[in-house]
């Protein structure tokens, strides 16, 4: 008996203390969203920003909260807005643990709009990320993602205008080590997302739709609404 008890003293003292609980790929997520940008007068210096809570579940439950700011710039002669910022981000651990991590991240990104037609408006944004992760070295990080909105009602975006919103955005490490002989795939995530928007104002919209999120390890659905304010 005595053999018995320090056998299972040595099994579980080995076991990882605060083990993350296995994520539930089919939990509905949930994400609420802040996006803000505002131009200086006739200046080309503004900027953009974005406050989100993400959730593993409906709410209640931590994936991140998400607190991102930065300068823009738009070029006198070219049709692009630059953007240099920082953000603050606490990921949570899935499930009953209060386990938080923290990240700084500074970023800059290239924002291309393109207008097909009079209903359908494309965007192209390239993000590169320096990315402040406790208890791992420093990261990189390069992203792309493509907007596509589809005006329903209207040919000009602005107060009563309804239109679907699509993107897909991939995202790619720049480094495979993270530090302690820990690595990680080149390929960090992909996220797809489909969803309807409408004009509350002419500087004011909101949106809510689905996205799928895909990563190395798991893929989870995500419910999202946003709240999109120019000033």
């Amino acid at each position: 008996m005595l053999k018995l008890s320090l056998s299972l003293l040595l099994i579980f003292s080995c076991l990882p203390i605060g083990a993350q609980q296995a994520i539930d790929e089919n939990q509905l997520g949930s994400w609420y969203m802040y996006f803000y940008n505002k131009s200086f007068g006739e200046s080309r210096f503004g900027l953009q920003g974005d406050f989100q809570y993400r959730g593993w579940n409906a709410g209640g439950d931590l994936e991140q909260l998400l607190l991102r700011s930065g300068l823009t710039y738009r070029p006198e002669e070219a049709n692009v807005l630059l953007t240099l910022g920082y953000a603050n981000i606490t990921t949570g651990a899935f499930g009953d643990s209060d386990n938080t991590s923290g990240e700084s991240r500074i970023y800059q990104e290239a924002l291309l709009p393109h207008k097909i037609t009079d209903r359908v408006l494309l965007a192209h944004r390239f993000r590169y990320e320096q990315r402040f992760v406790d208890d791992q070295d420093f990261r990189t990080r390069y992203r792309y993602n493509i907007f596509v909105n589809v005006l329903l009602n209207k040919t000009v975006m602005e107060q009563k205008t309804l239109y679907l919103a699509l993107y897909n955005e991939i995202f790619i490490n720049g480094e495979t080590g993270i530090g302690d002989g820990r690595t990680v795939q080149r390929f960090d995530r992909n996220r797809t997302y489909v969803g309807l928007g409408y004009g509350l104002r002419n500087n004011l919209r909101v949106q809510a739709g689905w996205m799928r999120q895909t990563t190395v390890n798991w893929g989870k659905n995500q419910a999202q609404l946003s709240l999109h304010h120019a000033w």
